[in-house]
């Protein structure tokens, strides 16, 4: 029997320019599918009340060390040098499946809870065999729409990080595809890529088997590109080329001090590019290359990172993007003492990057990141009654610019609410004490081993 949900009557902001905005419209799911987007909908459907909401396809994080979640704020004041010692040769060796479970269930829910509904959760914490499956296991249980990104381990920050000649284990990435990613099950909520360390952290030879390994199995690549000007002197970009390896298969995230002939390579070779703006502010990595990417023809899409230092929401990641953008130029202009440009990055430019761009830069742009008939149901609803929202003038501006996760108040991912009337449907109580749990584990494990 086909079970079908009509949102009604939300302002729909559906992110497909050949249906634009709905100041009163109507999304009426089936079966997990969105089968109309229109003014009024008339269908024997579930009715959710959609009046003084905001309605948006789900916000997509492209880039997340979601096993991070245990250890959260541990490194508050960390530069990027900070956190290679600080977490991957401190905390990272120390984590068990157990932690990474905990950290992956409540992190994922954080998601969920602050209207992402579509993860690429890049574990770079693949210590043993079992690390994987609980990440996955974890990931399954939430509901949310992800892409397991299968790491290196982090047991020494030495042997892994610094010309590393240990290439991420083929066998169990194979073994990873055929267990809980068959070729016949792409469709689904879970899908499969490869994170790689790349050049510069790896020898050559590691390069190449690590990107042919992605390419037997037929899963995208996703790697750390020119975060900070000691990565951009490596040029890995341009080393990747040397190699023969660039294609539209590969995601290059951060990409701050990209050479323009590196930003031609990566858009001629099709390449996609996550951007992770609050991290990059903060941290050194440099500034956050969004409208540089727009230049070159790319659409960029927009990542937490890591929540051991910034907030693990989207609405962060919108504003420190468009912020540190608009500063840099009007920065620029000020000293050059010319007008500033009418190209600046605009509200909906950054909506649009946390949405379809992201779905794009995931491979998921066929199912999700906009609110278009035929896709999958990842859908979000903002409170626009609130203080913080209304009144509302431009939708678009209100979710990118005064919205935050208390106005997130009903998710739906692949159909299925994740989040009613301001609460999560799961069992938050238990993601809490087992990240908690986590937390004493890790911390009594650290002071331990000092």
């Amino acid at each position: 029997m086909t079970h079908r949900t009509l949102l009604r009557a939300g302002h729909v902001l559906s992110m497909d320019p050949g249906i634009g905005d709905l100041p009163r419209g109507d999304v009426l799911i089936e079966d997990g599918r969105i089968a109309a987007v229109d003014r009024e909908i008339s269908a024997d459907a579930e009715v959710l009340d959609m009046t003084g909401r905001i309605v948006i396809p789900g916000f997509v994080d492209t880039h997340r060390h979601t096993w991070e979640a245990s250890i959260r704020n541990v490194a508050p004041d960390a530069t990027l040098d900070d956190y290679f010692v600080d977490i991957l040769d401190t905390f990272a060796p120390l984590y068990t499946p157990e932690d990474v479970y905990a950290a992956n269930l409540a992190g994922a829910l954080e998601c969920l809870n602050a209207g992402i509904t579509t993860l690429v959760d890049w574990s770079h914490i693949n210590n043993t065999p079992e690390h994987p499956d609980a990440a996955i296991r974890a990931l399954k249980e939430t509901g949310i729409r992800a892409q397991y990104a299968y790491g290196s381990a982090n047991t020494s920050l030495a042997d892994y990080w610094f010309e590393s000649k240990i290439a991420i284990p083929g066998d169990d990435v194979r073994r990873i595809r055929t267990e809980y990613f068959p070729a016949d099950s792409d469709d689904g909520l879970l899908t499969l890529a490869l994170a790689t360390r790349g050049p510069g952290f790896c020898v050559n030879d590691v390069v190449t088997s690590e990107w042919a390994l992605a390419r037997e199995l037929g899963i995208p690549l996703t790697v750390h590109v020119a975060m900070g000007r000691l990565a951009g002197r490596f040029g890995m970009v341009k080393q990747l080329h040397d190699l023969g390896l660039l294609g539209p298969d590969t995601t290059y995230i951060h990409c701050c001090y990209l050479s323009e002939e590196e930003w031609r390579l990566v858009a001629d070779s099709g390449g996609t590019v996550s951007i992770a703006p609050q991290v990059e502010t903060q941290m050194g990595h440099g500034w956050p290359p969004v409208m540089k990417a727009i230049e070159h023809g790319l659409r960029p899409s927009l990542s937490i990172d890591v929540v051991t230092t910034v907030p693990g929401d989207m609405f962060t990641q919108i504003r420190a993007a468009f912020g540190a953008e608009r500063a840099r130029v009007n920065a620029a202009s000020w000293q050059a003492d010319v007008p500033v440009p009418d190209t600046m990055l605009t509200a909906r430019q950054m909506l649009e990057a946390a949405t379809r761009n992201g779905a794009h830069v995931a491979g998921l742009e066929g199912r999700t990141g906009s609110l278009t008939p035929g896709k999958r149901a990842d859908v979000v609803a903002i409170d626009a009654t609130a203080l913080n929202v209304a009144p509302v003038h431009d939708a678009a501006a209100a979710v990118a610019l005064s919205a935050d996760v208390s106005n997130v108040e009903t998710v739906l991912v692949d159909g299925v609410v994740r989040k009613h009337d301001g609460r999560l449907t799961a069992d938050v109580a238990r993601a809490r004490r087992l990240v908690e749990e986590s937390r004493d584990r890790l911390l009594a494990a650290k002071e331990a081993r000092t």
